[in-house]
C-alpha cells in the first residue's frame, strides 16, 4: 500500500497571546503523524513569557530554534526542582509525566520545537498536556472543596488558591521578576548542544552531521529516542540512508531550504519535494532519505524513535554496494564487469555528505 508523505507547516494555533503562542501539526493535515505514532509542536515565548507548570502524556525532545529559555523540571515524587538555562542549538529530552515550566527572561523571542513519539499517548499523533495551575489546571478541576480538604485550608484560602491564576497555557509576568538560577549541583546531564560541528562528522565544504543517542546522553535511553542534526552548506548533498532497526524519523527544517527525496518499497519516490524553514516531514519505517540544500544551505533537526538507532548507508565504503561480491553486483544491476568495477570504485571511501565541488 502506498504511503502518503507530506511536507507541512504547523497548522493549528493552540494558544496565542501577549506572552507567546503554542502551535501544532494536526493529524487532519498530516495523517502520517497518527499512523507513525509521532507528534510535533512549537512553543513561542515573548520576553517575560511563562509556560505554566505541566506534564505531557508522551516522551519528546525539545530543540531550541531561537533565544534562551529557563526551564524547570520536577520528576514524579521528587523533592527537587532542577533548573536549566538552554540556548539556541540545545536539545533537551523530556519524559512523559515529568512536570516542566518554561520562562523567557531575555530581551528577544525564544522558540523551541518539540518532536516525540506517541505510542502510549491518549491520542496517537498528538501531545496532550496536563497543567497543575491555571484555569486548565488540576487545582481548578478539583475545585475549592477538595483543595481545602486536601491541604487543610479554609474556604477563603482554598478559593483564592484555585481562582487566583486566570491564565491558561502561557502568561506574561511582570518586569523585574527573578526566576531561579540554573542548578549547579545537578549531577545528571539533562541536555546537549547539537548544532556545534566540533567533534562531529564534518565534511569540508559540505557540512556536518551530529547524532545524540543514549551513548552521549544517558537520559535518551529512558525515553527511547535519539536525535540527528544535519547542516548542509550550499548545494551539498546528504547521501541516501535508512534506519535499519525500523525506527521512524520526524524531521523539522530549522534553517534554509532545499529538496528531499524519500523512497520506499515501490521503486519510486514516496516524496520528492522542496522544503524550507518551518517545514515538517516524516520518514516512515525502513524508508530511505536523501537531502540536497539550495544555495543558502539547509539545517534539519530530526528525532528518531529509538535511543540507539542503526543507520544503513546506501553510498560509500560501508554501504551494500561495497560489500556485495562482484558477480552478485553484476547480476543485480545487470551490468558488465567493467561497469561493476567502476561503480564499486566510486564507493571506496566514506560518503555521507557530498559538497558542491565534488
Amino acid at each position: 500500500m502506498e504511503t502518503k508523505i507530506t511536507v507541512e507547516k504547523a497548522d493549528l494555533t493552540a494558544f496565542e497571546g501577549d506572552s507567546g503562542g503554542y502551535y501544532v501539526w494536526s493529524n487532519a493535515k498530516t495523517p502520517l503523524l497518527s499512523e507513525s505514532k509521532v507528534a510535533a509542536g512549537k512553543l513561542l515565548l515573548h520576553p517575560l513569557g511563562f509556560a505554566l507548570p505541566h506534564y505531557a502524556d508522551c516522551n519528546k525532545v525539545g530543540f531550541v530554534l531561537e533565544g534562551t529559555i529557563t526551564v524547570g523540571l520536577v520528576a514524579p515524587n521528587s523533592p527537587e526542582e532542577k533548573v536549566l538555562l538552554i540556548k539556541k542549538g540545545d536539545a533537551i529530552p523530556l519524559s512523559a509525566g515529568v512536570v516542566s515550566w518554561w520562562f523567557n527572561g531575555g530581551d528577544t523571542d525564544a522558540v523551541i520545537v518539540f518532536l516525540g513519539e506517541t505510542s502510549k499517548a491518549l491520542v496517537p499523533g498528538q501531545f496532550t498536556y496536563f497543567f497543575v495551575a491555571g484555569v486548565l489546571g488540576f487545582l481548578a478541576g478539583f475545585q475549592s472543596d477538595f483543595v481545602g480538604k486536601t491541604f487543610g485550608l479554609d474556604q477563603n484560602e482554598s478559593e483564592n488558591l484555585v481562582n487566583s491564576q486566570q491564565g491558561a497555557l502561557l502568561v506574561k509576568l511582570d518586569q523585574g521578576i527573578k526566576f531561579p538560577e540554573p542548578s549547579n549541583h545537578t549531577k545528571d546531564k539533562l541536555y546537549a548542544t547539537v548544532d556545534d560541528p566540533s567533534g562531529k562528522d564534518v565534511v569540508k565544504g559540505g557540512g556536518f552531521i551530529s547524532f545524540l543517542t543514549e551513548k552521549n546522553l544517558a537520559l535518551l535511553s529512558d525515553i527511547g529516542l535519539s536525535t540527528k542534526f544535519v547542516k548542509l552548506e550550499g548545494n551539498a548533498l546528504l547521501a541516501p540512508s535508512y534506519v535499519a532497526d525500523g525506527s521512524v524519523q520526524i524531521c523539522y527544517v530549522s534553517k534554509g531550504s532545499g529538496r528531499i527525496k524519500v523512497v520506499g518499497s515501490e521503486g519510486k519516490p514516496a516524496l520528492d519535494s522542496k522544503v524550507e524553514e518551518g517545514d515538517l516531514y516524516i520518514v516512515p519505517q525502513f524508508f530511505a532519505i536523501a537531502e540536497i540544500a539550495d544555495d543558502c544551505g539547509m539545517e534539519v533537526f530530526s528525532v528518531i524513535t529509538c535511543s540507539k538507532p542503526v543507520f544503513g548507508q546506501l553510498a560509500g565504503n560501508t554501504s551494500v554496494w561495497k560489500a556485495l561480491s562482484p558477480v552478485v553486483l553484476q547480476a543485480a544491476l545487470n551490468v558488465t564487469p567493467e561497469s561493476e568495477q567502476h561503480f564499486k570504485s566510486k564507493n571506496s571511501k566514506t560518503i555521507t555528505i557530498v559538497p558542491l565541488s565534488s
